[in-house]
């Protein structure tokens, strides 16, 4: 039943798979003496004995020497005992080799079953143990399958399958198999039976990695990133400060003719992204957040609400298609934001704009 060649192959699955010799022999064990009990209905105790060294494996039923029997399957007299082993005495544990030539294909089948049931335990307990210190994390992968809209990625030390579902797929973004990609790990999918790691090509975390691997003073932590919202695909907006006086922090993040933000741009198949200067003035902070459009004033109207007014010719680029440039700067800054032409705010507040705006202009 068992040879040299299975013995070799254990050693490769080390290698491979990282699956110590040791759990996946214990799991074998466990297997045979469940598949030999299933193929012959027996209730007595089973022993499977594997030995690496000589590359054997041997099993035996075992019966508890008794002076009076009570379960045959379980317990043997001490009389017939002893004709097996004479030394036998009671309370001792008979074990008798089973010959492997008995123990039938089907149990042999239903022992592979199992160990693979066992396998994939182990494999889901390691990538578990892999990438629970992962999440949120940019990671390297390469595509290995395309099926139901999800695509499948081959990730980490251990080649892990990763699963980048629809609708953390940029829209518009093609994926073709063998092709390399950056990933930002949202979690490990345990699920009882299966792990599975969920990656994204959407979050707004993989554009906060792009910009630390590619801004040393992000990751050394003299420029933090302060916000970040995105439509992925089409444009994302970073709000960071730099904590030296010293530091540009936007200069720091735009880079030597562009070359920083670009390599970002470029990752991200052309993604627009709009690096605003952070401001500890809500006011301030969203009259940046709404470029590139040149904001007039920003009035406070409530809570968290405000009046962003623009140039009349400025409205739509403030607005943007579809209103994606406002809606953003809604989610980078937390404030509800009214964005007004010049005209029509002093239609709506009458003498007051005109005097903010009037002072806006003498300032």
């Amino acid at each position: 039943m068992i040879n040299q060649d299975f013995f070799l192959a254990l050693e490769d699955l080390e290698r491979e798979k990282g699956i110590s010799q040791a759990e996946f022999l214990t799991a074998l064990e466990n297997a045979l003496v469940i598949a030999y009990k299933k193929s012959t209905g027996t209730a007595g105790g089973v022993e499977v004995r594997i030995n690496p060294e000589k590359k054997s494996i041997k099993i035996y039923s075992t019966r508890s020497v008794v002076a009076e029997v009570v379960d045959p399957e379980k317990e043997i007299s001490v009389e017939e005992a002893q004709e097996i082993k004479k030394s036998s005495k009671a309370g001792d544990v008979l074990s008798t080799e089973i010959q492997t030539k008995n123990f039938g294909r089907i149990a042999a089948q239903t022992a592979k079953q199992i160990l693979m049931q066992k396998l994939r335990e182990i494999e889901r307990e390691n990538t578990v143990s892999e990438f629970e210190d992962k999440e949120g994390e940019l990671m390297a992968c390469t595509v290995r399958r395309i099926e139901d809209g999800n695509v499948y990625v081959e990730i980490g030390g251990n080649q892990i399958e990763g699963v980048l579902m629809p609708k953390d797929q940029v829209p518009g973004e093609k994926y073709e198999l063998n092709q390399k990609l950056n990933v930002y790990v949202k979690r490990v999918k345990n699920s009882g039976k299966t792990a599975q790691i969920v990656v994204s090509r959407t979050a707004t975390g993989l554009v906060k990695r792009l910009f630390e691997n590619e801004v040393p003073e992000i990751k050394q932590g003299v420029v933090l990133v302060k916000g970040i919202a995105r439509d992925a695909g089409q444009r994302t907006k970073i709000a960071i400060v730099s904590e030296d006086a010293m530091v540009d922090a936007v200069g720091a993040c735009v880079g030597n003719k562009g070359a920083r933000v670009n390599a970002i741009v470029s990752e991200l198949g052309g993604e627009k992204i709009d690096i605003i200067q952070w401001s500890e003035n809500p006011l301030e902070y969203i009259s940046r957040a709404l470029s590139p459009a040149r904001v007039i004033k920003v009035i406070q109207t409530g809570d968290e609400s405000a009046m962003a007014i623009v140039p009349d010719d400025k409205l739509s680029l403030a607005i943007g298609r579809s209103g994606q440039n406002a809606r953003l700067a809604v989610r980078l800054t937390g404030w509800k934001i009214d964005v007004k032409s010049e005209s029509n705010a002093i239609a709506e507040l009458g003498e007051t704009a005109q005097q903010e705006q009037n002072e806006q202009t003498a300032e």
